[in-house]
């Protein structure tokens, strides 16, 4: 599985940005489907998951400002991202579990200034 993700830049903080996640190469269903982001120093952390059927799992510092959503029909994730702050700033990574296997993408910078 190829993880292919995009959509980061340069933003003020309070703005919004939409990252997307494409899928390909997959000949099965990709049970869950996630973003993480990573801050030099500091370990790679959990932003919100999806599963194939739509349920979701977000960090507590992300609720209420960002949405993730995934087209099944495109193998498409996406991340929504409102309100951004100034700690929101970080490479963000597209992560997929199929099966037993975990595929990783090569990550998308997300830079938010004060």
């Amino acid at each position: 599985v190829q993880l292919q993700a995009s959509g980061g830049g340069l933003v003020q903080a309070g703005g919004s940005l939409r990252l997307s996640c494409a899928a390909s190469g997959s000949r099965f269903i990709i049970n869950r489907m996630g973003w993480y982001r990573q801050v030099p120093e500091k370990q790679r952390e959990l932003v919100a998951h999806i599963t194939f059927r739509g349920t979701t799992n977000y960090a507590d510092s992300v609720k209420d400002r960002f949405t993730i959503s995934r087209d099944n029909t495109k193998n498409t994730m996406y991340l929504q991202m409102n309100s951004l702050k100034s700690e929101d700033t970080a490479v963000y990574y597209c992560n997929a579990l199929q099966g037993s296997i975990e595929y990783w993408g090569q990550g998308t910078r997300v830079t938010v200034s004060s």
